[in-house]
């Protein structure tokens, strides 16, 4: 076979549902059917223990991160009402002393 042939695009290889519309999308799709195959190729090579055992450890990982995900939601939102009692607290002592500053200046005349 000449590397003409062997580069040569085989319409007949490909379903007509995944016939691609040009080179790009052609290369896309034997990339992905590689990779397909490479996996299956990979994972015919793990004993059925070690696939189990690896999905449940793929799972706790997840759960990992979601439980710090969580406690970092609430740390935050702890932090939210702490500021806006503080801020809430500070507007009421506001209302309570009269004003040292205002909108309107007075001129004091000093001797």
């Amino acid at each position: 076979m000449s590397d003409n042939e062997q580069f040569s695009h085989n319409p007949e290889v490909e379903t007509p549902e995944e016939n691609p519309k040009n080179p790009v999308e052609s290369f896309i799709y034997h990339q992905r059917r590689a990779l397909e195959h490479t996996s299956r190729a990979l994972e015919a090579l793990l004993p059925e223990g070690f696939r189990e055992h690896g999905a449940t450890a793929s799972k706790e990982f997840i759960k990992s991160f979601q439980v710090l995900v969580d406690a970092a939601i609430g740390e935050i939102e702890k932090a939210t009402t702490r500021v806006q009692d503080v801020a809430e607290d500070a507007k009421n002592d506001d209302n309570d002393k009269p004003s040292t500053t205002g909108r309107t200046k007075v001129k004091v005349e000093v001797e």
